[in-house]
């Protein structure tokens, strides 16, 4: 995947301007110890015709490592990508990570954990879910190897034959159907990225601080919903859809702007 990152540049304070759709978050007070939480694609990442193809900007990765520094450590990356997948988009920073919506996970000290996986399970999955693709061209399956992401951004027209075909699968298989922004994902039941938030907040360097959650997909509902369980703040990017969040901002432009508006104010 490496091969396909590209590093474009432009300013992040960029902000697009169609509307969020709830108020815009204040930036965090200073009194407050913080922790930050960001899903990638939709929030940092503007989305692109396939997952290889999306524009890193320039500047990014400092101004992640700088907000990293100024928290002391408590930044995470949320992702439906796997871990290995977020390293090679941001290197040479690595950074504490769920992946896989949860199912993997790496802590602020490198310690890696995965949730139990049926073998069985995934292998009959994985086996219809490309039985699956070949009856649906224009679809574009992922293969994440623990889960398989079917995109149709470009298949508009066939989303109701695949929403049938992966509802199929789930039934038979006992995976999960994940709906998202033109995705449909079948992963291992039980894991969510609001568990894998707060499986970050029993970490040290992140336990009592207060989350911050950045996402803009119903994969980040549970986890948007879990900052402010933990007496924190939920931010939704876009306007596609109602939230449990607070607080909103218009898209990854906007979400740039903010924390480096955040990382002056920490610096």
């Amino acid at each position: 995947m490496r091969d396909h990152v590209v590093k474009h540049s432009f300013p992040l304070s960029r902000v697009y301007e169609y509307p969020a759709s709830l108020p815009p978050p204040p930036i965090p007070t200073l009194e407050a110890q913080w922790a930050l939480f960001l899903d990638v694609d939709g929030t940092l990442l503007e989305f692109a015709p396939t997952p290889d193809a999306v524009i890193v900007p320039e500047g990014l990765v400092d101004l992640l490592t700088r907000l990293r520094t100024r928290l002391n450590g408590a930044l995470a990356l949320v992702s439906g990508r796997r871990i290995e997948a977020l390293d090679q988009l941001l290197a040479p920073l690595q950074l504490p990570a769920a992946g896989l919506h949860g199912l993997e996970r790496r802590d602020a000290l490198g310690h890696e954990y995965r949730a139990p996986i049926d073998t069985a399970a995934l292998d009959a999955m994985r086996a219809a879910a490309y039985r699956l693709a070949e009856t649906l061209p224009s679809v574009l399956l992922e293969d994440k190897h623990f889960s398989i992401a079917f995109h149709f951004r470009a298949a508009k027209l066939q989303q109701p034959a695949l929403r049938s075909g992966v509802e199929a699968i789930a039934r038979q298989t006992g995976f999960s159907l994940q709906a998202g922004v033109d995705v449909y994902e079948l992963k291992p039941p039980g894991t969510n990225k609001g568990g894998a938030l707060a499986a970050f907040m029993r970490d040290s360097g992140f336990k009592g601080r207060l989350p911050i959650y950045i996402g803009d997909d119903l994969t980040d509902e549970h986890a948007l919903a879990a900052a402010q369980q933990f007496a924190g703040m939920g931010i939704h990017v876009g306007s596609l859809m109602p939230s449990a969040a607070h607080f909103g901002l218009p898209g990854p432009g906007a979400v740039l702007h903010w924390l480096r508006r955040w990382e002056e104010q920490l610096s």
